[in-house]
Order: C-alpha cells, then structure tokens, then sequence
C-alpha cells in the first residue's frame, strides 16, 4: 500500500490544529498516512498538548517537533528533516480540513501520471469576515483548477499538496528560508522544479476546506497578500535574468494597478463585493510592478504573530 507522511507546520492555533489534524483520522482510509508531522513553530510550544492528546487516539505515528525559530520554510524545512525516509510528503496547512478522500486521491493522481507534485482544490470559508466582502474572502482563499484529474503547465500553493520526496524535495532545506517571513517559498521551489523539468498534476477531488481566521478575513489583509502574490512572477523572471519575462510581466501588472484601480474606485472600494475585489486585483497587479524584494511585505512568522497579539 502507498502511503505519505502528511506535514502541517502550525503557529499559535491550537483549535484550527485540531480540527486538521482530526480530519486526517476521519479519512476513507487512515491508513494511507504514514505519519503525521506536527511541527510547532511558537516559541511558546503552544502546540504540545494539542498535538500529544491527538497521538493518543491516531492510528497512525504523530510525531511533534518544537521549532522555536519562526518562519513558514524553516518549519516546512524541519518537517522534513524528520520524515527522511518517507517517500511521499502530503501538506496541509494548520487552517485547512481534509476531505474523507484527500489522500487517496493526491495519491492515486501522483501514481497515475508519475507525477512529481500534485495539488488538489481548496473551497475557502471566512465566517468572521465582514458580510460585505465575505463572498471575496472566501473567493480569496479558494483555490479551484480543472474538473478532472489531469497534468499542468502552471503551480498553485504548497498547502493541500503531495510531493515526491525524491525529486521535488531534493536536499536538507528546499524551501528558501529567506521567505520565512514573506512567504512565497513554495513559488521559489516549483519555479526551479519547473525549470527542471518537473511534472505537476492536479487531482480534482483532493477536496480540503480553508477556514480563513478573523485576522485574515479582511481586506486589508487581502491587500498585503495579494500585492505579495502579484510579486511572484515578477520575481521569479527576475531571479533568472529574463529581462523580457520581466518587462512583460511589470507591463501587465501597471495595466492590472490602473484599471482595476480606476474600477474599484468607482464602485465604491472596499463598501462594496465588486469594490473590494477590484481593489484585490488592483494591489496583485500593483505588487508585479513593484516586485522589489525590500517592498516585499511581512506576512509570515513573527509578523503574524504580531497579529494575533
């Protein structure tokens, strides 16, 4: 049977851990978990109990590793370092909910195309956003692909995703730990498997549920993070010198600032779902432009924990 070490960094949620970590024993099949990798990255280790309570009841190895050193690669980094010998790496993020067929189908997908990485869909939730703008919010954090099982030509996110160990996650720290705090290291990783020649597949019903915190579910949030997200490509033509890629993309990005800027403005910003979701696709736009690494805003590790103090 082909199984996957499942790896959920977490940071100071120890509700939102539970309710993950619980959906993994309410799969079809558990069995197909190998392990489970808790890796608590607060300085406080407020993911102890929750995670040791869970080890008692799991059908499968939970094991928790205490990373005081904050920052999303370094904990998706430690995360490996203790599944060496796992030959699949399934991760879901500390917000999400697996579907009682997650797993299987990310690994029915992977064995299908033999494919290198695999991402599933993800439905976005935000019960604490405003009413207004919930139907943004939701979108925001929503992540939807082809109606069937098929290969890429592009990438999505690292959560609700299954690596090969041995080609996707080469080397003791594959996630660039200069991203810990802006995030992004998972673009860095699939730019270079891509550029490698890496196969990327999409499994259609390796459904998971994206629960947005109240610190997240508001549009000034949406903002910083979709000015974050329009830095990727950018950022990416610029890290391999392809000077024409980032003039196109630069381009496109004023284009996107500007109309959907002037668009937002006119149907009343943020007050309104049309407006705030202009205002989102004004600021991605916004951030191709100005890709620069010093404008990159702080939205991982200590800074998010100065949110939720």
């Amino acid at each position: 049977m082909t199984r996957a070490t499942v790896i959920i960094p977490t940071l100071r949620r120890p509700e939102s851990l539970d309710r993950a970590a619980r959906s993994l024993l309410a799969l079809l099949d558990p069995h197909a978990v190998e392990r489970l990798v808790v890796v608590d990255n607060d300085p406080q280790a407020t993911a102890e109990a929750t995670t040791r309570a869970l080890a008692l009841e799991a059908p499968f190895a939970v094991v928790y590793v205490h990373q005081p050193q904050t920052g999303i690669a370094t904990a998706r980094n430690t995360g490996l370092a203790h599944a060496a010998d796992a030959r699949f790496i399934a991760f879901l993020d500390d917000d999400e909910i697996a579907s009682a067929n997650w797993l299987q189908a990310l690994l029915d997908v992977q064995k299908h195309y033999d494919a290198d990485v695999v991402f599933g869909p993800i439905e976005g939730i935000a019960p604490d956003a405003r009413a207004g703008i919930r139907p943004v919010v939701e979108t925001f954090f929503s992540r939807r692909g082809p109606d069937t099982d098929t290969l890429l030509t592009r990438t999505y996110g690292c959560g609700n995703s299954l690596m090969k160990r041995q080609t996707a996650l080469v080397g003791d720290t594959p996630f660039e730990v200069s991203a810990n705090q802006t995030g992004g290291e998972d673009d860095i990783l699939f730019a270079r498997l891509e550029k490698h020649g890496a196969r990327f597949a999409w499994a259609a019903q390796a459904w998971v549920q994206d629960q947005a915190p109240s610190h997240r579910a508001n549009l000034a949030y949406l903002l910083q993070r979709a000015y974050a997200r329009g830095q990727g490509p950018s950022q990416t033509a610029a890290s391999h010198r392809d000077m024409a890629a980032l003039v196109r993309w630069m381009a496109i990005g004023a284009g996107q600032f500007v109309i959907f800027g002037l668009g937002g403005v006119g149907t009343g910003m943020g007050l309104t779902p049309t407006g705030a979701d202009l205002m989102v696709r004004s600021a991605e736009g916004l951030g191709k432009l100005l890709w620069f690494s010093s404008l990159e805003p702080k939205l991982y590790g200590i800074s998010e924990l100065k949110r939720r103090s």
